[in-house]
């Protein structure tokens, strides 16, 4: 037997040391974390890439709510502004410019709704006013003109944030796929937005809103808005009546008392402190129209708050079709004063003269610019720097008339406290402010012609603050009759029954002219 059968095969690793096997070893540990890194790896790039693609789309969003997600339309008389914007607590906001704003707890999400109500459309207003019928029609309709607003704010916005999400997307990576990414990503956060304020819509919010502006219009937005839309519902409801009474005032002249009318006799007509009043206007172009009115003085307040979207009430100036000389009012801005300058047949003084009709006119505007006051104008009196502030713009606009080259035959402002100064430098002057109208003379200067002052009323009734009392403060206007010296020979004295009223009353004033002696007495004639 071989000596060599018994022996058995050898194991070489069996005298391996730990040192040769971790030597065989290494590779696999390298390659094994070496995978892991990659994996590791590839997993943050995924994450980064994902938060990229939701950075970029939270960007989209946001840029594209802002440049896209506002839309304009009608909302009964009013040009509203619709608007969505990113928000913690949702709600909605409604604008009045420039009274303040309402805040409502409207709908839940990140999303916030703001109604912004801007200018008056004048031939809107006009027709509501009118035309009862369409008042209540447009009351119906709002909340319809809302709705369709609101719908077609949603799809603007939609589409305005995909379509950024897209671009900016495409800007950032120059990969379609993860613009493809952050435009489903914008679609998910806007209409999911959107319709979490839509699912937890709560209507009944309008009960309790919450007011932030100045203190003295809360009442009038929040508290008294339901009884003075109340009595604006019924003087929309009888303004067909008092149109058709104005339209039979030429009518009465024939029973006032007569005088001598010659060929030359300039007819004015004096309006003052408008207050917004749409249908004002209407009264306004009756009378102008009937009684062959030559030229058109306001003395101021034709705004109530001197903003830029009162600035499209003046627009139916224009539609007079006669020279129309204005001043500045207290509740009258500097873009109050701007806009009626624009319109074709108007004048604007401010401590200026002009000739209109052969009439020499001289006017200065108020010193004093106070949209806030919601009561009565002359209710809290004069204090002494405010009276000393009118007393020196009376004299300012005295001197002014002292140097015109030709007499001036009137003279205005707008409040009559400013009139004192003005004695002795025209034989009238003209004013507003009190809404309570009144005539009288002014203390004569010794070697001075006599000068009469006239204080009209308020034309619009003073406006909404004209139905908070319990009777409505009437509309009032005068015509004045001049004859071919440019004195004054008669005034009519027209007064409409304040909102809510139809009565008209038209009173004859013929002013006797003695050829020399003390100053001539006024002699009222009153006819209804």
């Amino acid at each position: 037997m071989d000596g060599h059968q018994n022996e058995q095969p050898r194991d070489d690793r069996a005298g391996d040391t730990p040192d040769d096997r971790a030597g065989r070893l290494a590779p696999l540990w390298r390659a094994t974390a070496a995978s892991r890194r990659v994996g590791r790896h590839r997993s943050v790039r995924r994450l980064a890439a994902g938060l990229a693609v939701l950075a970029v789309t939270l960007a989209g969003v946001l840029a594209g709510v802002i440049a896209g997600g506002q839309v304009g339309t009608d909302l009964g008389p009013f040009r509203a502004k619709l608007s969505v914007s990113p928000a913690t607590t949702g709600g909605t906001t409604i604008d009045i410019p420039p009274l303040g704003a309402l805040h409502l707890d409207s709908h839940d999400g990140p999303t916030h709704l703001t109604v912004e109500l801007g200018a008056l459309e004048q031939s809107r207003v006009e027709a509501l006013i009118e035309d009862p019928a369409s008042l209540n029609r447009a009351t119906q309709s709002a909340v319809d003109e809302i709705r369709a607003g609101v719908l077609r704010l949603g799809l603007r916005t939609v589409g305005s944030a995909v379509l950024a999400a897209l671009v900016l997307a495409l800007l950032v990576f120059r990969d379609t796929r993860r613009a493809a990414w952050a435009g489903g990503l914008a679609l998910l956060i806007t209409a999911g937005s959107l319709g979490t304020a839509a699912a937890t819509i709560r209507p009944q919010s309008i009960e309790e809103p919450r007011y932030e502006g100045l203190l003295v219009n809360a009442p009038a937005i929040v508290g008294d808005v339901r009884k003075i839309a109340n009595d604006y519902t019924r003087y929309a409801e009888q303004l067909q009546r008092l149109i058709g009474n104005v339209t039979q005032l030429y009518t009465t002249v024939s029973a006032l008392p007569v005088f001598e009318q010659e060929p030359g006799t300039t007819r004015v007509l004096h309006i003052s402190d408008m207050h917004l009043n749409p249908t004002a206007w209407q009264l306004i172009r009756t009378v102008v129209e009937q009684f062959g009115i030559d030229v058109v003085i306001d003395t101021g307040d034709i705004t109530d708050w001197g903003s830029e979207p009162e600035a499209s009430y003046v627009g139916s100036i224009s539609l007079l079709r006669k020279p129309y000389v204005y001043i500045r009012g207290n509740h009258d801005s500097g873009r109050t004063a701007a806009a009626v300058a624009q319109q074709p047949n108007a004048i604007v003084l401010d401590n200026a003269t002009t000739t209109v009709a052969g009439l020499t006119i001289a006017g200065i505007g108020d010193p004093r610019f106070t949209p806030d006051k919601s009561t009565s104008p002359a209710a809290g009196g004069l204090n002494p720097p405010t009276a000393n502030e009118l007393i020196t713009n009376g004299e300012q606009l005295a001197a002014t008339i002292r140097s015109s080259p030709r007499p001036v035959d009137i003279a205005l402002v707008h409040d009559p406290s400013a009139a004192g100064p003005l004695s002795g430098t025209c034989p009238l002057v003209l004013a507003g402010h009190t809404h309570d109208r009144r005539v009288e003379k002014l203390p004569e200067v010794p070697g001075q012609q006599p000068t009469t002052l006239m204080v009209e009323g308020s034309t619009g009734g003073a406006g909404l603050r004209g139905l908070e009392g319990e009777q409505p403060t009437p509309l009032a206007m005068t015509v004045l009759y001049f004859d071919q010296q440019k004195l004054l020979q008669a005034y009519d004295s027209i007064t409409v029954g304040g909102t809510g009223q139809a009565q008209v009353n038209l009173e004859r004033t013929v002013v006797a002219q003695p050829a020399a002696g003390p100053p001539a007495p006024v002699t009222p004639t009153p006819t209804r």
